[in-house]
C-alpha cells in the first residue's frame, strides 16, 4: 500500500510497511499509554525539610504552575508547540501542533501553609523545599449526655 500511515511518527512510516493491519493498532497504543517520563520526581529528606526536584524539560517557568489546596500540592505543566515544515516551493509537506498538559499532586500535610514551601525553576528542574511539620496529635474529645434525674 502506497498510503503514508496516518498513525506514524514520520511521513513515510506506511509506505514501507509489511505489516499493514497490524501497525496502526502499536501505534495508538503509544498515544494511550501513561507516559512514566513525565515529571520524574527525586524527594530528598533532610533534617528540617523535604526537598523535590521535578523533571520538567522543554517547559519554561511560565508553564508551570504549583498549588497547595487541603494539604494536597498539585503541580501542573502546560506546554503548545507547533512545527511546520515546507518544501522550497511553499506547500505544505507536514503541519504539527501539539498543546497538552501535566500534573501531579503530592500529600505534604494539612498543617503545612504556603509560606512552608519554596520553589525555584532551573534548566527545566522545578526544585521544592517544604518545610517539616510535625503532625499535631489528636485530642479525643469526650461528648458526654448529660443524664438528669
Amino acid at each position: 500500500m502506497l498510503v503514508p500511515n496516518i498513525f506514524g511518527e514520520n511521513l513515510f512510516d506506511g509506505l514501507f510497511d509489511v505489516d499493514d493491519y497490524e501497525r496502526p493498532t502499536r501505534n495508538i497504543a503509544r498515544y494511550t499509554t501513561p507516559n512514566t517520563s513525565i515529571m520524574r520526581t527525586d524527594i530528598r529528606e533532610t533534617a528540617s525539610t523535604y526537598e523535590l526536584d521535578i523533571d520538567l524539560p522543554g517547559y519554561k517557568k511560565e508553564d508551570v504552575q504549583a498549588e497547595l489546596k487541603d494539604g494536597y500540592l498539585t503541580i501542573t505543566a502546560t506546554t503548545q508547540s507547533k512545527e511546520e515544515k515546507a518544501d522550497t516551493n511553499g506547500r505544505y509537506i507536514r503541519r504539527e501542533r501539539y498543546s497538552g498538559s501535566c500534573s501531579r499532586a503530592f500529600y505534604v500535610g494539612e498543617d503545612v501553609t504556603q509560606e512552608d514551601i519554596h520553589a525555584k525553576f532551573e534548566n527545566g528542574i522545578l526544585k521544592l523545599s517544604i518545610l517539616k511539620k510535625e503532625a499535631k496529635p489528636k485530642v479525643e474529645e469526650n461528648h458526654f449526655i448529660n443524664i438528669e434525674g
